[in-house]
């Protein structure tokens, strides 16, 4: 049996888009229905994925309400983003000027791209959408990102999304276990 991988994901987005009722639907099973702002909370998992053990340690953000705050800290180690929008909020939606994660970081390797998912969260508050599936999909596409539309309270795609994640980066080029990028 193939050592188990660990893994560091960052969950991040606008302010109550659900990155924390996925992130605990997938860990926990469960959905949260008040809203908590979230300061920063760290879970770990275990999945297996195409027969390979994997420890993931999932990195629940605060929201950002712009990129321009992004804390380096979400930058360090970190293998993966995962990052959330909701359909029935113009705000959070990725395509806005004030909203650019750091999907290619400056880094010493000048090769590295951090893999990432584009998750819509909220689908199925349908009557409330405002921005549109193909719009997200459109934006991932130009960022060379995975997309998936979600909804944390029906957990109709949650352990897709990490299984997704995982996926993305294991076919990241240099990007293992052994050669990460190294942050400026």
């Amino acid at each position: 049996m193939a050592p188990l991988k660990f893994r560091k994901i960052a969950v991040l987005g606008y302010r109550s888009v659900g990155k924390s009722s996925l992130t605990i639907q997938f860990v926990e099973g469960q959905f949260i229905d008040c809203y908590d702002p979230t300061i920063e909370n760290t879970f770990n998992k275990t999945i297996n994925f195409d027969g390979q053990d994997f420890y993931l340690q999932l990195v629940d953000t605060a929201g950002q309400d712009e990129y321009s705050i992004f804390s380096r800290s979400h930058t360090v180690d970190v293998h993966g983003y995962v990052l959330v929008y909701s359909v029935t909020s113009m705000k959070s939606r990725p395509s806005s000027p004030h909203y650019a994660p750091p999907l290619e970081p400056p880094c010493f390797c000048q090769m590295c791209r951090i893999p990432t998912v584009l998750v819509a969260n909220k689908r199925d508050l349908s009557e409330q959408r405002v921005v549109q599936t193909e719009e997200g999909k459109k934006l991932a596409d130009s960022w060379g990102a995975a997309f998936l539309e979600s909804s944390a309270k029906q957990n109709d795609t949650t352990v897709e999304i990490f299984k997704m994640m995982i996926q993305e980066i294991e076919k990241a080029d240099g990007y293992t276990q052994d050669r990460r990028c190294d942050m400026m």
